[in-house]
């Protein structure tokens, strides 16, 4: 199976072994994968923020640094849900228009791709781990994605998965939203971290790097026993694509 891989900016700049580590896996899989290093920004920042002319230039680039003929993966269910739900905002009746719906067919977040279009049964993993999961909002409002990275950690024995109370409440980041209200923004990040506590896991997972940033800065600030990791860097782990922390 051929498949691009679309790597967030944030991704790049802030975590990219999460990167490498998802190529890896898709090419442990079987996958014929293709970087494209032209690669930069789903133009999400200036759309939420209302500036949606510059918003459509990045988009733009977008659509063009791809094929409309390949499966699009990526780590990040937030990037997906610009893609699959707002880009129609963008281009609907441009001459983009129909580049823009073969690619929002074809793009996926990582455990969306696994589970659904490479139906996924793996065998023989083991990872010791306590861990409660974090619904982000891109993957589960925009891209609909809820069992898929459940069912992934089910595959790994030895992963105790215990859920969270307000377990699809957002962590307070929303990109932009956790500069301009970032009282409010921290309190979000406050509940999600004691609901995490509460499970008495080792550690909170998620499909998104943005999230799990936001949450790790409150855990870090007061100094709490948890560790925030985002679900390919869980898997990886399992297969041995890096070493076990």
């Amino acid at each position: 199976m051929k498949v691009e891989v679309f790597i967030p900016c944030f991704v790049d700049q802030l975590f990219p072994n999460t990167a490498a580590n998802m190529i890896a896996i898709l090419e442990q899989l079987g996958c014929e994968v293709t970087y494209n290093p032209q690669q930069t920004c789903c133009g999400q920042p200036a759309f939420n923020s209302g500036f949606w002319d510059e918003a459509k230039v990045v988009a733009e680039k977008f659509l063009n640094d791809y094929s409309t003929d390949t499966y699009i993966v990526s780590p990040s269910g937030s990037c997906t849900g610009m893609v699959k739900s707002f880009y129609s905002d963008l281009f609907t009746n441009s001459a983009s228009h129909n580049r823009c719906r073969n690619i929002q067919s074809n793009i996926f977040e990582f455990s969306d791709f696994l589970i659904n279009i490479m139906k996924v049964d793996l065998k023989d993993l083991h990872l010791d781990m306590k861990a409660t999961y974090h619904d982000s909002c891109g993957a589960l409002r925009e891209c609909g994605i809820k069992k898929e990275p459940r069912e992934l950690l089910a595959m790994i024995s030895g992963v105790q998965l215990t859920e969270m109370n307000d377990v699809e409440t957002c962590c307070g980041f929303g990109g932009t939203f956790s500069v301009k209200y970032e009282s409010i923004s921290t309190a979000m990040a406050q509940q999600k971290v004691e609901n995490a506590l509460a499970t008495g896991a080792d550690y909170l997972i998620s499909t998104d790097a943005s999230c799990l940033l936001h949450v790790q800065a409150y855990i870090e600030k007061h100094q709490l026993p948890i560790k925030t990791i985002h679900i390919v860097d869980v898997l990886a782990m399992a297969m041995n694509v890096i070493p076990q922390a």
